[in-house]
């Protein structure tokens, strides 16, 4: 199926606020480790970081030198039974605010309105997703 690299971008936006989120009570990389469900979500939304990561590559949206991301997602699909979690929270903790915010500057030409819309309505149950967004269109209209 093919999507506009709009969506992917928003797709990437609402998995790191996701992250943020699940995160914001841990201090360390044990601490979300021995959390099951939460490990498992982050988990999750890291593979969808990566997945729509590689999307964006091969749209050219982005430069390759992200592929990096779509390395980490890889491991962690198919390598699962030895993740790191040691790595896993040196992303969350540090490299995922800054792709977050690099990918905000790229995002500033481009126009996400219809894709945060789309997700508005994919996400009308779930009220933490929708006020991101809205916050997300804010930010970008700024």
């Amino acid at each position: 199926m093919f999507r506009d690299a709009e969506f992917y971008i928003v797709d990437i936006f609402i998995a790191i606020d996701k992250i943020k989120r699940y995160t914001k009570d841990f201090s360390n990389a044990q601490e979300l480790l021995h959390d099951e469900k939460t490990w498992d979500a982050v988990i999750r939304e890291l593979e969808i970081i990566g997945e729509a990561t590689n999307k964006l590559i091969k749209l050219d949206f982005l430069k390759k030198d992200f592929k990096i991301i779509v390395d980490f997602r890889n491991i962690i699909v198919h390598e699962y039974f030895g993740i790191d979690e040691k790595i896993v929270w040196e992303v969350i903790s540090g490299y995922l605010i800054d792709f977050y915010n690099e990918l905000l500057d790229i995002s500033k030409n481009n126009d996400l309105n219809l894709a945060i819309q789309k997700a508005i309505e994919e996400n009308k149950h779930n009220k933490k997703v929708i006020s991101f967004l809205k916050e997300l269109q804010n930010v970008l209209s700024a």
